[in-house]
């Protein structure tokens, strides 16, 4: 028969379990898989081909890398997009998301084929968070004022863009990223996330030190609240690109590819 000593170390052991299966994996944790496939997203004004630099770096390392086009419509379309690449994917994969597409790395990363998540400056928004809401607990980015909307499509102004989310970048460079820039659908910044991927998946963070996009503090809160593997990185919103170095060795960690 369990005494009264024994029961209670029963009870506090179980109340201990149920707290730590409760907690997200960890990158520090949890050894990564190795994986062979890195599927990227991009987030607001930009495109596809942001990545290049960080492309070109994971193929020179053997990696099978893709770059989604995110349709920046609905939240459900982005995810949408996000998936179909992902299910095309041939064994374990990473997925990356740059700034909005953190909202679709944490919504598509529960796909069976992703092994880690990587977040580069981006949002990381639990389970039906209102991240607006969340991003209004601290100071308000500059970049912010720079958006225009031509009806319901959203752009940075070229002033915002070079000084705010392209703020590293010689001015030329940024300039011809700020021509590419594909405009956003109002209704994408109203989707919720139905999933936290990162609450089972190992998952790692760049925050942009010098960030006029989304508020630095705000990026270590989402990363120190996932558990993730993180790195800063004195940067614009666009490390991406103004520090590819520093992102493909993040990736590469997250593939199990390097320590």
């Amino acid at each position: 028969m369990m005494n009264r000593r024994t029961f209670s170390t029963a009870l506090v052991a179980g109340a201990a379990a149920s707290l730590i299966s409760t907690k997200p994996t960890t990158a520090a944790s949890t050894a990564p898989v190795k994986a062979r496939n890195v599927v990227l997203v991009h987030g607001l004004f930009a495109d596809g081909s942001c990545w290049s630099e960080v492309i070109a770096r994971l193929q020179a390392a053997g990696l099978n890398v893709t770059s989604v086009q995110n349709p920046l419509t609905t939240l459900p379309d982005a995810v949408a997009s996000a998936e179909r690449v992902l299910a095309r994917q041939d064994g374990p994969t990473v997925l990356v998301g740059h700034s909005f597409s953190g909202m679709i790395v944490t919504e598509a990363g529960v796909h069976p084929n992703v092994s880690a998540l990587v977040y580069v400056a981006a949002r990381a928004p639990d389970a039906g968070e209102d991240y607006t809401a969340l991003a209004k607990t601290y100071p308000t980015p500059p970049a912010s004022a720079g958006i225009v909307f031509d009806g319901d499509e959203g752009r940075l102004s070229e002033e915002a863009f070079l000084r705010d989310f392209a703020g590293d970048l010689p001015a030329a460079k940024a300039k011809v990223l700020y021509a590419v820039q594909e405009p956003f659908n109002k209704a994408l910044l109203t989707g919720k996330t139905t999933h936290a991927a990162w609450r089972s998946k190992p998952s790692y963070y760049a925050v942009s030190t010098e960030d006029r996009t989304i508020n630095p503090d705000l990026e270590r809160f989402m990363a120190k609240r996932m558990g993730a593997k993180t790195i800063e990185v004195k940067a614009s919103h666009l490390s991406l690109i103004s520090h590819p170095d520093e992102i493909t060795r993040l990736i590469l960690q997250a593939a199990g590819q390097q320590a």
